[in-house]
């Protein structure tokens, strides 16, 4: 006990008794602290009761508590009435980030490790893989084993707890996540980029935004030079370097003919090949660049970063090719549930059948469907609010023709969303599912929803 914070050596709440929750009250337990869950799920505090010993509490009765320091699950909104008590008592609530980061700087299971933090609006899960594979390539040089935590990968607890020990953490968060950070100061931390998502959890896009921005507060700090709003809640950012899909200038990691270049520092270094990048596309290139530039930040050699870039793989539904047939290539883009990621998907593809449509959750398209109109040659739009998205291609592409998908049976939509792009693609065309829009009004999640666009494009193609 004598190692643990002091902040935890007293009662800890745990406000959460999910995924999340479940992760905190198994590493709390495992170290002796005095812990007590709160949730309206009876059936999951008596699970955690059993296993752990821990003491259960309901919502209702939690705030009556005395407890030293209350740790939430992410998906605890800042407004949560217990939440609010507790902070208006003086009580400290954190989350389980922030929980896994004061463990291991307090050195409970050894020398605290290096964190490389990647967050953004879009782009965290690539860049975090990309950088990953870089610092895996670069343990061969310096013996220091890295891997991809946090919101990818494995859990920060288990991370900081695994046998052979990790040093390096490659750790995507979110903004909920920093939102319930105050200690945390990466190593390296970047921001991708932003732009309006979650708003209804954090009430407004500035609070969003300046969650995100806690990335920036460490040692070294990197942040996407092409996003305007991005660099704006980085002005204050002392010793900020950056990336860019152009010329790099002082300070930065681009692109200069072919190659992502870095003037991190005054060298001028050759890193890595911008073609041939999963994703395809300009969004590959910034994730790429953005990974790079942290890598370098964090010591990794340029070899190692050339080596890592080329070893990765785009996960699922990140911008994959899924099929071609007949000189038309299928990318599932299902990740790009809102305009900001569709924008990124359709960045560098020239003549596009786009899928689209489900849930918008209240974001306008019209600006999304203007910038691209000229690259749009048809479109295809499902899900609960494909009018809006279809009267967006009205206004702004009125040359290409779109077919609206009618039922909203997950499996005949898919099928039948991919059957009309076949009608209007040809050899050299891109039939590209990025929906700008969330699935949950007819599939079970994103995974879903591209799975069945890979299984659709296979089947038809065959007939």
């Amino acid at each position: 006990m004598t190692e643990l914070p002091s902040s935890l050596r007293g009662r800890v709440l745990v406000a959460g008794a999910g995924v999340s929750g479940r992760g905190c009250v198994a590493m709390l337990a495992s170290l002796g602290v005095d812990t007590t869950v709160a949730d309206s799920n009876e059936t999951a505090l008596a699970e955690l009761a059993e296993e752990f010993g821990v003491a259960t509490v309901s919502v209702d009765s939690a705030a009556q508590g005395d407890f030293d320091l209350v740790v939430t699950s992410p998906g605890w909104r800042p407004d949560s009435p217990l939440l609010v008590a507790f902070q208006d008592a003086g009580v400290e609530v954190i989350g389980d980030v922030e929980l896994a980061y004061r463990l291991d700087r307090a050195g409970v299971f050894g020398a605290p490790r290096t964190w490389l933090v990647v967050t953004g609006t879009n782009g965290k899960t690539t860049t975090t893989g990309m950088l990953a594979q870089i610092m895996q390539a670069d343990a061969k040089r310096t013996g220091k084993r890295a891997l991809a935590v946090g919101n990818i990968g494995v859990s920060l607890f288990d991370a900081l707890t695994a046998t052979p020990r990790l040093d390096v953490l490659c750790a995507e968060l979110s903004s909920f996540q920093l939102h319930w950070s105050s200690h945390l100061r990466p190593d390296v931390g970047v921001l991708l980029n932003l732009a309006d998502d979650h708003l209804d959890w954090h009430g407004s896009f500035d609070a969003y935004a300046r969650a995100k921005a806690k990335v920036l507060s460490g040692d070294v700090a990197v942040v996407g030079k092409d996003d305007a709003e991005a660099v704006r809640y980085a002005a204050d950012t002392a010793d900020l370097y950056g990336f860019t899909a152009a010329e790099p200038t002082q300070g930065e990691v681009g692109v200069s003919a072919g190659r992502l270049v870095s003037r991190l520092n005054e060298q001028r270094e050759d890193l890595a090949s911008a073609e041939g990048i999963e994703p395809a596309g300009l969004a590959g290139v910034l994730d790429a660049a953005a990974a790079a530039s942290v890598a370098r930040l964090a010591g990794a050699t340029p070899e190692s970063i050339a080596q890592g870039l080329a070893a990765y793989t785009v996960a699922g539904h990140r911008g994959a090719v899924v099929h071609e047939h007949s000189g038309i290539t299928f990318i599932d883009n299902s990740k790009a549930t809102n305009p900001h990621a569709a924008d990124a998907a359709l960045k560098g593809l020239n003549s596009v059948i786009w899928i689209a449509g489900g849930q918008l959750k209240g974001a306008e398209v019209d600006g999304l469907v203007a910038k691209h109109a000229a690259h749009i040659k048809a479109a295809v739009v499902l899900g609960v609010d494909r009018e809006e998205v279809a009267r967006a291609l009205a206004a702004h592409a009125p040359h290409a023709p779109v077919d609206v998908i009618e039922t909203q049976e997950p499996v005949a939509a898919m099928h039948a969303a991919v059957e009309a792009a076949l009608q209007h693609a040809d050899a050299g065309d891109t039939v590209l599912l990025a929906p700008a829009a969330a699935s949950l009004d007819m599939y079970t999640g994103m995974a879903q929803r591209g799975d069945f666009f890979a299984a659709a494009a296979r089947e038809l193609t065959r007939k």
